[in-house]
């Protein structure tokens, strides 16, 4: 039985269904829901910006609020509660140093992407790299 489940979250469908998967499937696990912001891309426009502002800490977690308000928002249908992490940098790094402290780790096969391009390149990989090099299952969520 799973008890503690990490879920990597961005405001895509398919990361909220890996949420609604994950609370459907384990009613008595805790969640937690994992945003990660200022991701690096080819002309590192996000991790940039980020670092420019004067609380690192405060400007993540602003942006990480839409994808919070989601994930509550799907929590809360189902009348359960979940756990939020802000993480800074690459996804799938913050997600495998993270995989120690969960029993399991469920994540949307496909993440956000602002063009196809970048998808592959840095979010497309997420899954495949995380289920290669996490410490714990993986369940990828279609």
């Amino acid at each position: 039985m799973l008890s503690r489940i990490l879920v990597p979250m961005d405001d895509s469908e398919p990361a909220s269904h890996a949420l609604e998967y994950a609370l459907d499937n384990h009613p008595d696990a805790e969640i937690t829901v994992l945003h990660v912001v200022g991701v690096p891309s080819m002309m590192m426009g996000d991790a940039v910006g980020l670092t420019l502002e004067d609380d690192l800490s405060d400007a993540a977690a602003d942006r990480a609020e839409p994808v919070f308000d989601r994930a509550l928002e799907v929590a809360d249908e189902r009348d359960r509660e979940i756990r939020t992490i802000v993480g800074i940098g690459h996804p799938a790094r913050n997600v495998i140093d993270r995989a120690d402290d969960y029993d399991a780790i469920m994540l949307g096969a496909h993440g956000k992407d602002r063009n196809r391009a970048t998808r592959r390149f840095l979010v497309g990989n997420v899954a495949e790299t995380v289920s290669k090099r996490a410490t714990v299952p993986v369940t990828i969520v279609r």
